[in-house]
């Protein structure tokens, strides 16, 4: 999500202080990426389809879990690693503010900053090349 002004949305997770990222999500049985997008934004961060614009999409973006996250999640999910679908959303002027305070809340707060600004230290090590490609494709920007 990106501000007019080119400002990018990044939260902080709940159970991780310190821990910043992009809201993200899963694709549910039946959903489309966008469908599933427009719903996570809502869970995340309250903002309705109505209140931002698709403006870029991209795909093929791959991690696999190191073997302490991948024993967890096989255990949940069946999984290794995630393939991820990336939005570039422009909120509009006219929107209400972000508001992580959800009823399954993941993020303890969040902040508007200049690309520039990504530090890949908020990340996992295992998220950090994925971020580092997202950043550039996006914005044009090396974290």
């Amino acid at each position: 999500m990106v501000k007019p002004g080119g400002q990018l949305l990044i939260c902080e997770r709940w159970t991780i202080p310190g821990a910043w990222q992009f809201p993200q999500g899963g694709v549910d049985s039946g959903e489309t990426p966008e469908e599933a997008l427009h719903r996570e934004v809502r869970e995340e961060v309250g903002l309705d389809p109505s209140h931002y614009e698709i403006c870029e999409q991209r795909t093929g973006y791959r991690y696999l879990y190191p073997a302490e996250v991948r024993l967890r999640k096989l255990n949940k999910h069946g999984s290794h690693g995630q393939e991820q679908t990336y939005f570039r959303c422009r909120l509009h002027s006219d929107s209400p503010p972000v508001d992580v305070d959800q009823k399954s809340r993941e993020f303890s707060g969040y902040r508007w900053i200049e690309p520039l600004e990504f530090d890949l230290d908020w990340l996992p090590a295992f998220k950090r090349d994925v971020y580092r490609q997202v950043m550039w494709d996006f914005f044009q920007v090396k974290v």
